[in-house]
């Protein structure tokens, strides 16, 4: 008796236990497919505004936000683990975060193709499809920590939801960088 007793009761906690995971792989892919479709757009944009591939932007915003659930992106709108200056303390007192704050997602998106765009080797670069090749002058350039192991992540979230064909509508991209602006900067002609 004993023995059929705990068999029922592994028997139960199992099921549960693969409920709850169920549960929760429907409740990321619902998320990922929400957030593919807010901000392809908005990558597909900046693509077109900077000559930076849509793929890089959205395949970098996944990782470093969890697709939109992490707390630097709910809290700071942070999408892509950009270091800086916030006020997360006046909000919460006693948290602590090395992450910049925005005041929106376009906000973290905007400023991403920015600092991008300030970088030497931007001009070869821009216009140029092939993701790969942004991951690895991005990687030299130290955007992250983990190296290889980064480049490889954001390969996988670029295959694996097919961002690369965003990239395809790369063939009219914006001549000169200074023609996309920042959220609150002026143009450089209107200074």
């Amino acid at each position: 008796m004993r023995i059929s007793t705990f068999f029922k009761r592994t028997v139960w906690l199992c099921a549960v236990l693969l409920l709850l995971m169920l549960s929760n792989v429907g409740f990321a892919q619902q998320s990922t497919n929400s957030y593919l479709k807010k901000f392809k757009p908005v990558s597909v944009e900046l693509m077109q505004e900077t000559g930076i591939p849509a793929s890089v932007i959205l395949g970098i915003a996944m990782l470093e936000s969890g697709t939109g659930t992490s707390r630097n992106a709910k809290v700071l709108h942070n999408h892509f683990g950009i270091v800086g200056k916030n006020n997360i303390s006046k909000a919460k007192p006693g948290a602590r975060s090395v992450y910049k704050q925005y005041v929106s997602d376009m906000a973290s998106y905007e400023h991403f193709v920015e600092v991008l765009a300030r970088k030497k080797w931007f001009g070869e670069m821009k216009g140029n499809p092939e993701f790969t090749l942004w991951l690895k002058k991005m990687n030299h350039s130290g955007y992250s920590s983990a190296g290889h192991e980064w480049i490889k992540r954001v390969t996988n979230i670029i295959n694996r939801y097919k961002l690369y064909k965003l990239d395809a509508s790369m063939d009219s991209v914006a001549t000169e960088s200074e023609k996309w602006l920042t959220v609150g900067m002026p143009a450089a002609g209107d200074q």
